[in-house]
Order: structure tokens, then C-alpha cells, then sequence
């Protein structure tokens, strides 16, 4: 096909609705970039003459600074934020209990060895004192390594990657791994309609037909036969052949349908009532067809018609019912036969049928044909005549089906503190049922519908602009958000985000498949794609892509993501207690008996246990729906909350109890051999090899209580759908066997004998005794103890903004002079042809035609010729503001010589100066003008002053207007 067209081009570049969707997507950073790489080279063009300028130190500042600029500022995560802080606490912690234990090992030695003793210090003893401070500094920093918790960093890698692992098979493909855990955090999910919270698949579910309603889909039996093949006849034939219903890709799935979905919906009526369109279509092919009425928003109707064997014609019809029932002057009955169709049958019909279809989110579709006679064949152009006086066979109702897992899930979602808000293209009245029948909304609820235009109108001012404070009074109550375009959900998405109606900040997450939807999925804290309905834009703009485009996955992310939390909490509450007890009894080991119960490579092996052993055991926990049950965590909350602290500090207790009690009683308990104030190289003593192994054990029994956090007594509950947790606990005791019975020396260890086994085994079992002890004591008689892991305030972000600005603050300063220099002399470029534009405005040349635009400096020769007197070179500043102290230094210091050179022919008096500014120039460096501005009135004076600052900058003397010309 050839021919010609016009085309209106109403918006270009960012003006157009792909540029608004692509500069909401961050797309106009790049040309905001390419336009500042483009003035920075102005700016060096123009500064070509200052490359000596440019030191060592200055090129190095400016290279800091463009990577400063180049590389941004990535916001932490929230669980990455809460880590971060609570290791700097701990590493602090941990390094004033080592330099605090090494500090006091080293004084009780010197104190003991030279003051108590009274011995000398000898050079032949020299390097066995040294071999006691290499000895107390090992101590040190083994207490720093165990303090430390280095561990953290592997929990939550672990953690993340193994939760992402499983997601895949929960239908979430992660992008992004912090995504994972922030969607633990989620308090609002902002979902599309169609194909997320509905199949997208426009299903016929009621008929109204030979003047019965079904509510289902009627059997063929139920339907008189000719009024059942006029039916099947005009929907097969008054529909795009392109149209179809193909067999599903996999055994037991849906149909698939192909072309027109509202099309696909009615043959997918005509195979449910056990008929079949495709002989029809074959019958009568698309070659065949006399004449086609096509779609569109106006007739809201498609009309085809077909020649009968007869040569008479008969016109099959199908559109929105409300428009062709007006159309329709007789009707189908039960028994075949047509009856006249009145405007209060249609009232009635609309009152009793169509609108209790609409209510319940149905789009009514009406089927209809008409027979017209061979002679006189009528005039096909005269459409409003064609399509009149028409015959209804049916209306059929059809939606797009809820997800039959999607209400369920939905509830899940809002038991666990989650508001879910339906955001979509829709029809008000559409969105509304689909929200009800998926629980978004419920009768008795103070919810918000509302359409995009009300929206805007809401939350915009009389200027037009956005307003937070309008949008904090909207989105609280909001559920369903209909006729939106891409930027009214960007604005919800960030007006959510922003807002501080609430105590705490809302963690959003989207759902979206089109283009269109890019600028708010990039907006919200997680963006959801759909994996098959998708489009490129935007699945790079999400952080978790859906493979099945199922809303049930969300539910699921969220069970992953706040099982994350639950891992690192759980890491964490073991982690802190082996911290505790393993510092303390090091420290107070050291102060009392000048040396630490547990040993430096011993000491190694339990920070084995507890950081990379436990992280792997404890950070793959399998998700429970048990996580849904509970309110969000929320991003100020911290990471261990009381009833964790509590549990911390109650096994901590029994654990140091149990410790200092074998350190100081043990040997008469077990009848063996002390093992305080052994020698420096004594040999391994079965003392504190019992203390040592009863250490380990009850590590390995507390691991199992760390699986609860939030007080469950079952701490067996799920243990054995964690195959890596039970191998991690039973492969460190069996290595705890080797170690104790074969380690010797290199362990510090004595081999002990069955009834010492069983003894540190049954102090460790009474870890969970203990536990349970610990469990039954009420949180609330705890309120003394603080929460700690809380997320970083505002205060703190307000503090790292400021330090920021001084840094700005302190590199401006550094290049104020740089600035300074080249501003002024820069002036040299310009002050010449100031002049040359006070000479062309002169009144000499009032009669001749100005040029409408002057964008150089060249624009101005055309003019006629001015005398020009190259004698002085006189330059004149355009800094305003330095005019009263230039004009005192001119008065004393500047003679006759120094009159401006450049004079027209005639000279008119000057017009009067302009009111000074009051802003001064900015002191950074910047490109001069390249253009001139030649309806500025101001009188430039003052001359003087410029020379004095370009002699105090040691300049060189400007050069003659024919130079810059």
C-alpha cells in the first residue's frame, strides 16, 4: 500500500509522553551530564590561556571532585544500616575490653614479677619476659577477634544469596539482593489490575438469553435452537478471524486465547456451550463477507454483513449493550419467536439485567443481527440507517477473572500489617468490584475511590503544584486509585514515600508491566515486574521480577524477606551471648589469674563456631507462614528487641556461672589437678580442657535455642527441614571429640574420659532447660533493658549532610583564589566589547535597523563604522558592586589619560545608571558569557577598580580591541 499523510507532531524530546516516562526513569541525567561536559569545555576554551594556572594540587582537587561528582551516593539498605552501626558498637566494645585486658595482664605481671617478687630486671631474662608480653598480647587480640563480630557480613551474604536461591522457585527472580530483605519491611503494595490481581483473560460468565438470565454458562439444552445457532452464527462471523482460541502449552493449563480478548471471551462462550466456530469460519471465510462496520469509539459496535443463499442479506452486530439495545426494536424469546422490544422493555431489561451485571465488575456485551431484503439493496454508506430497527439475540457478561489465589493471599497480606492499594487504568466501577471480590476493600471499611483526575485535583494547590500535605490527607485511606496515567502512580509511589503522616516511614513496593509503569517501579523501595506480560523498560526498572505474574508471589517475598531479619536476629541473639561470656571470662580469667581459661587457638575455634559455622546454620531457615502474622518490623526498629536481650543476657548468666565455677572449683569437683598459675610452658591440663570443652557444648545447645526469637517454647519446632542446620551441630560436636581427645598441645587440650564427657554434655543439655527457665519469665519485668540495632535516625542523616557541605565548603575555599583570578581576567574579553555596545546604541545610529538577534560579538561590524582612538586602553567592570570604592580610587588616583578610547561620531548624554544589584557574582569558577546582552542599560563605570584588582593579580596588560576581534 502507497500514498501520502500528515502528521501533527504536538511534543518532542522530554516534552513527549516517552520522554516524561524516561525522565522520570532518571534518563535526563545523562543529557544533564552530556550538557555539562559540554560547558565544561566552553569553560576550558575560554581558560586556555590560564594553563599555567592549573598546579599539581589544583589538577588533583579536580579530578577529586569529578569523581566525587561522577560516582553517586548509594543509600543503604535498611538491615545494612542497622548492621553497620551495631558492629561499630560492638568493635568498639570489643577493643576497649582488649587493650583494657592486655593493659592489665601487663601491669599484674610487672607488679607480681619486680615490685612484689623485688626481682631485677637481667638481660639474661629478657626473652622470657618477652615471652610473657607476646604471651598477654596474644591474649588481647584473640579477645579482639572474638569480640569482633566479622562473622555479620557472612550472615547476611548467606542469608540473602540463599533466600534469592529459593526465591526462583517461588516465581521471584531477585535483581537486586538487597531487594530481598527490604521487602521484609513492606507496609503498602501499590499492584496493577489486570493480569496481576486478575488472569488477563476476558472470560464470558453470565447470559442473558430467550428471556432467562443464567448466571452461568448455560448448556446448549437450556438454549432454544434457533436463537443457540443465530448466536454461535453472529459471534463466529462478527468477529476479527484473527480471533481464536488455540489449545493450552502445557498438559492441564488454560486455552490459550489469541487476538481481541473481549472477541476471545465470546468464542470462548461458544465453545463452552459445546459449540464450535472454526466450520462456520470455514463455511463463510473472510473473502466472503459483504461488508464490515469496524470498531470504534464512537459506534462502540462492529457490524458485519453477510449475503444468505437467498441473496438476501442479514447484518450480525456485537457492542457495548447500552448503545445497541437503543438500536434493537424486537427481541429473541424463549421460544425463538421475535416480539416487539419497547423503550420499557429496554428500562426494565437494563434495570434488571445489565446493571446487576455492571455491579459486579462485568462489561456487558449485546449480540444482535437483522435481516435486510436483495431488492432493493440498501445503501451501505447510510450507516445510522443499516444499523437500526435490529433484533437482540443475547447479552453476555464478561470480566477478567480474580486470580482464585489472590484473595487469599490478599488477606495475608493485610493480617500481616500490609496495605494493599489497586492502582489501575480501569473504569471506577470495574476497579471498585475487583477490589471487593479480591479484599481490598470490605463493606463496613473507611476506604477512598477515586479517579486520577480527583486525584490531581486533590492534591494540587491553585498554582497547580503537588503538595505534600494534600497527598498525607489522600493516601492514608486510598485503595483503589482508577483511570490513572503512569505519572499520577509515580506521584502516589513518592507521595507515600515522603510522607510523615505516620510515625514510621512507609516502605513501598510496586507492581507493573508496562512502560509506563517504569518511573514508578524505579520511585518504589521494591519494584515487581511482570515476567510474561512485561515489557524490557519495565523489568530493568524493577528490583524482583515475577515470573508467573502472580500477586501470590508477592506474599511469598515478603515471607522471604522477613525471614532474612529473623536469620540475622537469630545470628545475632547466638553471636552476642558466645561474645559475652567468651570477653568476660577472657577478661576476668586475665585479671585474676594472669591468665584467660580459654587459650588463644582455642578461643579461635569457638569464634569458628560462632561466626561462620552459626551464620551458615542459622542464616538458612526456611520461611514459615508463622512470619505473616506479625506487623512489619519497620525501618527505625531495631534489631534486637527486648525479648532477645533478655534471652542474651539469661544465657550469658548460666553460662558465666557455669564457667567460673569449673575455673575456681572444678578440680575438686572432678578431683584432677588445678590448672590455674600453671608455668608458661606447662603442659595441657584436664582442668581447663573441661572448662574449654563444657564451653563448646553449650555453645552447640544455645545454637538451638537462638532458633526462636520472639519467646516460642518449641525450639525444636522445623529443626529437620534444615538439613544444613542439624549436619553444621552434629559435624562441630564430632569435631569437638577430635580436638578434645586428639588435639594435645597444639589445642591446649587432655584427653578426658567417659565421665567427664557426660558431665559436659549434661551441663550443656541444661542450656535448654535453662532456656525454657528463661522463656517463662515475662518481657514486660524487663523494662529496664534497651533495645539495641536501631536503624539510622534523621538526626544521624542530617549530621552526614552536613559534613558533606563542609567538605564543599572547604573545597570552594581552596579554589576561591583560582576562581578570583580567572574571573577577572577573563574581564579582559569582555570589556571591549561592552564598549562596542554602548557605541551601537549610541544615537547616531537610532534610524538604522538594529539586528534582531545577537548572539557574537561579530554581529555588530555590520553596523556603520565608529571611531576608535587605540591610544589608552581604558576597561570597564561589570562587577556593580565595587562602584563607590572604584569611584573614590578613580577621583584620587586616575588623570585625564585614562577617558574611555572608544568614542562614537556623536555623543549623546548617557542615560542613567540602573539601581545597583544586590547579589554579588558567585565566587566559583565559572565560563564567562559568550553572548552579549545588548538591552542592558546599566552604565559601566568605575574602570579604575578593575585595574586595581588585575594589577593585585599581577596580570598582563590587556590587549587592543583588534586582538579580540
Amino acid at each position: 500500500m502507497e500514498g501520502s499523510g500528515k502528521m501533527l507532531v504536538t511534543a518532542v524530546g522530554v516534552n513527549s509522553q516517552t520522554g516524561i516516562i524516561f525522565t522520570l526513569l532518571g534518563a535526563g541525567d545523562a543529557e544533564e551530564d552530556k550538557k555539562d561536559k559540554k560547558a565544561k569545555k566552553q569553560d576550558e576554551a575560554v581558560a586556555m590561556e590560564m594553563q599555567p594556572l592549573k598546579s599539581a594540587e589544583g589538577g588533583e582537587v579536580e579530578e577529586k571532585e569529578k569523581k566525587k561528582t561522577s560516582v553517586p551516593k548509594k543509600e543503604k539498605s535498611v538491615l545494612q544500616g542497622k548492621l553497620t552501626k551495631m558492629a561499630v558498637e560492638i568493635g568498639k566494645a570489643g577493643l576497649f575490653m582488649s587493650a583494657t585486658t592486655v593493659i592489665i595482664l601487663v601491669v599484674l605481671f610487672v607488679i607480681e614479677t619486680f615490685v612484689i617478687q623485688g626481682r631485677v630486671w637481667m638481660a639474661e631474662c629478657t626473652p622470657v619476659y618477652v615471652q610473657y608480653f607476646v604471651k598477654f598480647f596474644i591474649i588481647g587480640v584473640t579477645v579482639l577477634v572474638v569480640a569482633v563480630p566479622e562473622g555479620l557480613p557472612l550472615a547476611v551474604t548467606i542469608s540473602l544469596a540463599y533466600s534469592v536461591k529459593k526465591m526462583m522457585k517461588d516465581n521471584n527472580l531477585v535483581r537486586h539482593l538487597d531487594a530481598c530483605e527490604t521487602m521484609g519491611n513492606a507496609t503498602a503494595i501499590c499492584s496493577d489490575k489486570t493480569g496481576t490481581l486478575t488472569t488477563n483473560r476476558m472470560t464470558a460468565v453470565q447470559v442473558y438469553v430467550c428471556d432467562h438470565h443464567f448466571p452461568d454458562i448455560p448448556d446448549p439444552q437450556q438454549v432454544h435452537a434457533k436463537v443457540l445457532e443465530l448466536m454461535v452464527a453472529s459471534i463466529s462471523i462478527n468477529s476479527a478471524y484473527t480471533s481464536k482460541i488455540m489449545p493450552p502449552d502445557q498438559e492441564g493449563g488454560l486455552p490459550k486465547q489469541v487476538g481481541n480478548k473481549t472477541e476471545c471471551a465470546l468464542l470462548g462462550l461458544v465453545l463452552g456451550m459445546q459449540q464450535d466456530y472454526v466450520p462456520i469460519r470455514e463455511q463463510i471465510p473472510e473473502e466472503k463477507l459483504y461488508k464490515v462496520y469496524t470498531f470504534n469509539s464512537v459506534r462502540k459496535s462492529m457490524s458485519t454483513v453477510v449475503q444468505l443463499p437467498d441473496r438476501s442479506f442479514r447484518l450480525y452486530s456485537k457492542g457495548a449493550s447500552e448503545i445497541l439495545l437503543k438500536k434493537c426494536s424486537t427481541i429473541l424469546d424463549a421460544a425463538g419467536e421475535l416480539r416487539n422490544f419497547k423503550r420499557a422493555d429496554r428500562d426494565k431489561m437494563v434495570k434488571k439485567v445489565i446493571e446487576p451485571m455492571a455491579c459486579n465488575g462485568l462489561r456487558t456485551i449485546c449480540v444482535a443481527y437483522r435481516d435486510l431484503p436483495m431488492t432493493p439493496e440498501p445503501d451501505w454508506e447510510d450507516e445510522a440507517d443499516i444499523l437500526t430497527n435490529m433484533s437482540c439475540i443475547a447479552v453476555v457478561g464478561i470480566e477478567d477473572p480474580v486470580r482464585p489465589e489472590v484473595p487469599d493471599a490478599i488477606k495475608k497480606c493485610q493480617r500481616a500489617g500490609i496495605t494493599v492499594r489497586m492502582v489501575t487504568g480501569d473504569n471506577i466501577n470495574t476497579a471498585r468490584a475487583i477490589a471487593a471480590k479480591c479484599g481490598i476493600i470490605q463493606p463496613g471499611d473507611d476506604f477512598l475511590c477515586i479517579e486520577g483526575k480527583d486525584f490531581n485535583r486533590r492534591i494540587r494547590n491553585e498554582k497547580g503544584e503537588i503538595e505534600q500535605e494534600r497527598i498525607d490527607k489522600i493516601w492514608p485511606k486510598l485503595r483503589v486509585l482508577a483511570r490513572s496515567s503512569p505519572s499520577d502512580k509515580h506521584t502516589l509511589v513518592k507521595g507515600i514515600i515522603e510522607s510523615t503522616a505516620l510515625e514510621q516511614r512507609q516502605v513501598v513496593a510496586v507492581t507493573g508491566d508496562g512502560t509506563n509503569d517504569g518511573p514508578a517501579l524505579k520511585k518504589a523501595d521494591v519494584g515487581f515486574a511482570m515476567g510474561i506480560a512485561g515489557t524490557d523498560v519495565a523489568k530493568e526498572a524493577s528490583d524482583i521480577i515475577l515470573t508467573d505474574d502472580n500477586f501470590s508471589s508477592i506474599v511469598k517475598a515478603v515471607m522471604w524477606g522477613r525471614n532474612v531479619y529473623d536469620s540475622i536476629s537469630k545470628f545475632l541473639q547466638f553471636q552476642l551471648t558466645v561474645n559475652i561470656v567468651a570477653v568476660i571470662v577472657a577478661f576476668c580469667g586475665a585479671c585474676i589469674t594472669q591468665d584467660s581459661p580459654l587459650k588463644a587457638v582455642q578461643m579461635l575455634w569457638v569464634n569458628l563456631i560462632m561466626d561462620t559455622f552459626a551464620s551458615l546454620a542459622l542464616a538458612t531457615e526456611p520461611p514459615t507462614e508463622s512470619l505473616l502474622l506479625r506487623k512489619p518490623y519497620g525501618r527505625n526498629n531495631p534489631l534486637i528487641s527486648r525479648t532477645m536481650l533478655k534471652n542474651i543476657l539469661g544465657h550469658s548468666a548460666y553460662q558465666l556461672v557455669i564457667i567460673f565455677t569449673l575455673l575456681f572449683v572444678g578440680e575438686k569437683i572432678f578431683n584432677i589437678d588445678s590448672g590455674r598459675n600453671a608455668p608458661l610452658h606447662s603442659p595441657p591440663s584436664e582442668h581447663y580442657t573441661v572448662i574449654f570443652n563444657t564451653f563448646v557444648l553449650m555453645q552447640l545447645f544455645n545454637e538451638i535455642n537462638a532458633r526462636k526469637i520472639h519467646g516460642e517454647r518449641n525450639v525444636f519446632d522445623g529443626i529437620f527441614a534444615n538439613p544444613i542446620f542439624c549436619t553444621i551441630v552434629l559435624g562441630t560436636f564430632a569435631v569437638q571429640i577430635v580436638i578434645v581427645q586428639c588435639g594435645g598441645k597444639p589445642f591446649s587440650c587432655a584427653p578426658l574420659n567417659v565421665e567427664q564427657w557426660l558431665w559436659c554434655l549434661f551441663i550443656g543439655l541444661g542450656e535448654l532447660l535453662w532456656g525454657q527457665l528463661v522463656t517463662s519469665v515475662p518481657t514486660s519485668h524487663f523494662k529496664c533493658l534497651k533495645e539495641s540495632g536501631h536503624g539510622t535516625s534523621a538526626d544521624d542523616i542530617m549530621d552526614e549532610d552536613m559534613a558533606d557541605d563542609e567538605d564543599e565548603i572547604d573545597h570552594a575555599e581552596r579554589e576561591l583564589r583560582r576562581g578570583q583570578i580567572l574571573w577577572f581576567r577573563g574581564l579582559n574579553r569582555i570589556q571591549t566589547q561592552m564598549r562596542v555596545v554602548k557605541a551601537f546604541r549610541s544615537s547616531q545610529y537610532n534610524d538604522i535597523k538594529k539586528p534582531e538577534s545577537r548572539n557574537s560579538i561579530h554581529e555588530f561590524m555590520q553596523t556603520p563604522e565608529f571611531l576608535l582612538n587605540d591610544s589608552v586602553h581604558s576597561i570597564h567592570s561589570i562587577d556593580e558592586t565595587d562602584e563607590d570604592s572604584a569611584s573614590s580610587f578613580s577621583k584620587k588616583n586616575v588623570g585625564p589619560a585614562l577617558e574611555p578610547a572608544l568614542t562614537p561620531t556623536t555623543l549623546r548624554p548617557q542615560p542613567p545608571p540602573r539601581p545597583r544589584r544586590n547579589s554579588r557574582p558567585n565566587n566559583r569558577q565559572q565560563s564567562l558569557p559568550a553572548t552579549l546582552n545588548c538591552n542592558n542599560n546599566s552604565n559601566v563605570t568605575s574602570e579604575t577598580a578593575v585595574l586595581r584588582q588585575i594589577a593585585n593579580c599581577a596580570s598582563p596588560r590587556p590587549p587592543s580591541l583588534e586582538t579580540w576581534l
